[in-house]
């Protein structure tokens, strides 16, 4: 196996932003669509450097723990892959996989943040409360995470440490799935560690995941995820609305415009867009889907008529 390379990323431009027909903004960035084979059905920009996967790493990561020897229910595998909103309905999930094992919110190792989602941050400072570990869009995680250390009678101080058993046997799955070494290993925002892959990596994990057999480890993630997009992201998300939108879909965005996407037959989309913003990411990946075969009508609610995918991807 061959490492993504550690270089400056060669992105290009996948999206302008049009005012009265003219150009007025440019995103870059990269994409690559995986056939079920494995094949390139296309490619744009450089989507075999070394990159961050932020929280699409998590589909991965609950893989992994899954391989472990973790058994949750559908909703439990759901937040442990989410980046949720912090909606009422998230943190009684999280808080379900605490529970379950014997834990705590205290236990958690993530900082105390509040809501993800607007209206519920809103809501939760009117309200007068303050940060919780709990409330942090990866709280879902870090509880299956602990989960795990019970469950193969490791010891919880340190679990976010990349030594520890734990994030070993997580680097070890990232490996297979994406069929490439790390090349090297940062801190999430979360405190967890954050493997570097490239995309085209991890569209391959994606599309292992989303192909799984029905008794297999990743089938629990990739059931979980398709039974509840709402856990995984939250009611007012665009990740959500697309698997609800695109059957069978499994979805999972990141911090820094990252997305992968995986169809039940396996065919895989990652993208990433150079600047970190979240407006061109939408439509890329809708332009990125459809040339993945899926039907361009339940993609509409994805496009914004003041963006223009540019040639190919827009074929």
């Amino acid at each position: 196996m061959i490492p993504p390379q550690e270089r400056e990323p060669r992105h290009v431009p996948l999206v302008h932003l049009l005012r009265d027909g003219m150009v007025e903004g440019v995103h870059h960035g990269s994409v690559v669509v995986l056939a079920a084979d494995g094949s390139t059905l296309f490619e744009a920009g450089d989507p075999d450097v070394a990159m961050y996967p932020r929280s699409t790493a998590k589909p991965l990561q609950a893989t992994a723990m899954a391989r472990l020897g973790l058994r949750l229910d559908p909703s439990g595998f759901a937040i442990a892959a989410a980046s949720h909103s912090g909606e009422p309905r998230h943190l009684e999930a999280a808080a379900a996989v605490l529970e379950s094992r014997g834990f705590t919110e205290a236990d958690l190792g993530n900082p105390a943040d509040l809501p993800y989602d607007p209206v519920e941050r809103d809501a939760w400072i009117a309200e007068g409360r303050k940060p919780s570990k709990l409330a942090h869009n990866c709280s879902g995680k870090h509880a299956a995470m602990l989960a795990v250390c019970r469950e193969q009678q490791w010891d919880t101080d340190g679990y976010l440490d990349p030594a520890h058993p734990l994030q070993r046997a997580i680097r070890e799955t990232v490996e297979d799935l994406t069929e490439q070494p790390v090349p090297r290993v940062a801190t999430d925002g979360c405190g967890a560690p954050l493997f570097a892959l490239s995309l085209r990596g991890l569209a391959r994990a994606a599309s292992r995941i989303a192909t799984a057999p029905d008794d297999s480890p990743e089938s629990l993630v990739a059931n979980g995820i398709r039974q509840h997009p709402d856990l995984v992201a939250g009611t007012r998300r665009d990740v959500t609305r697309l698997m609800q939108a695109v059957p069978g879909l499994i979805a999972k965005d990141g911090f820094e415009a990252v997305q992968l996407a995986a169809l039940p037959n396996g065919t895989a989309v990652a993208l990433k867009i150079a600047d970190g913003g979240d407006r061109a990411r939408p439509a890329v990946l809708a332009a990125a889907l459809a040339r993945a075969g899926v039907d361009r009508n339940l993609l509409t609610q994805f496009s914004n008529p003041a963006l223009r995918v540019t040639e190919p991807l827009a074929a």
